[in-house]
């Protein structure tokens, strides 16, 4: 795809990588006997709501959900739901520093072994060499002044969440052409919704009681999983699953440069040397276009291309 419709496409998952990035700094404004568990199922089902009445706001998305492709759907939604699950149960297990590291870090590797495996491709010693390098300085982000540890469980756990997320990107990016961006996210993370909502009956609901919860889980929800993730999603349609998997990497600059802002972080050599690199091996992955397989043919007239870049 020529690169003047490739970029806006690398907006919008930078954007959502900025949505992403205000995660943990909202939960500090949560009550500190919330279930880590249950803010995961609540912000997937405002956010599964959320996408719906976006996909439903325009002629084009209601009509999107007649041509599905549920094939795609359905196993994108469990792997996004078994994503948020498995996150939250490893930081539980090895801390915020080890499971962000792995969970996030990893997944651009999960990415290009999923596009080797399956579309055939071969990706350019630069573009690894970009991820390597975004890959190394989230490590130096999450790891800098933490505890270290964790268990093994906790480790597969983070591995796993990360292998979920980068299935979910790609087979997002295969049928992102089948319908419109809204209507697909909206579909997907209704499956997700249902998968994880048994887990909002067996887990204490009590510190939701206040209006300040509400609030927070709302701006979760909707800002933070529904538009981030429409914006992904419409991302896919225009750069590579792994392409997208690494620019989403700006998500822990942006939770870094927020914990220093607002939660008072100590800003450290180490820190801002990670970030250097984060930004440095996104400047390369943005540069450097993915080789991509040719995208298939379209199932029903209209439907535009899949993404090549």
């Amino acid at each position: 795809m020529l690169r003047s419709s490739r970029l806006p496409g690398i907006g919008a998952i930078l954007l959502a990588a900025l949505l992403w990035g205000t995660t943990g700094t909202v939960q500090t404004f949560l009550p500190e006997g919330r279930e880590p568990l249950a803010v995961g199922a609540l912000r997937l089902v405002v956010g599964a709501a959320t996408l719906l009445l976006l996909a439903l706001a325009r002629h084009e998305g209601r009509q999107g959900f007649a041509r599905l492709p549920w094939a795609g759907v359905i196993p994108a939604g469990l792997a996004i739901g078994g994503y948020n699950l498995l996150f939250f149960r490893a930081v539980a297990e090895t801390g915020v520093g080890i499971g962000t590291a792995i969970a996030i870090g990893s997944a651009p590797i999960w990415a290009t072994a999923f596009e080797v495996v399956v579309n055939r491709e071969r990706p350019g010693w630069l573009r690894l060499l970009g991820q390597a390098v975004a890959i190394l300085g989230v490590g130096l982000l999450a790891l800098t002044g933490g505890t270290g540890g964790g268990s093994l469980e906790g480790v597969l756990l983070a591995a796993g969440a990360a292998a979920c997320y980068a299935f979910y990107s790609m087979v997002t990016s295969r049928v992102g052409h089948r319908a419109p961006p809204a209507t697909l996210a909206a579909a997907t993370f209704g499956v997700a919704a249902c998968m994880t909502a048994p887990v909002l009956f067996v887990t204490p609901l009590v510190w939701m009681a206040t209006p300040a919860s509400w609030f927070w889980i709302c701006f979760l929800g909707v800002g933070v999983t529904g538009l981030s993730y429409a914006l992904y999603t419409w991302g896919l349609t225009r750069v590579a699953a792994s392409t997208a998997v690494t620019l989403a990497l700006a998500e822990p600059v942006t939770a870094w440069l927020l914990a220093s802002a607002v939660v008072g972080e100590a800003v450290t050599a180490q820190k801002v040397a990670g970030a250097s690199l984060v930004l440095a091996g996104l400047a390369v992955i943005t540069l450097l276009p993915a080789a991509r397989a040719a995208p298939p043919a379209p199932m029903n007239r209209g439907d535009a291309a899949g993404p090549v870049a």
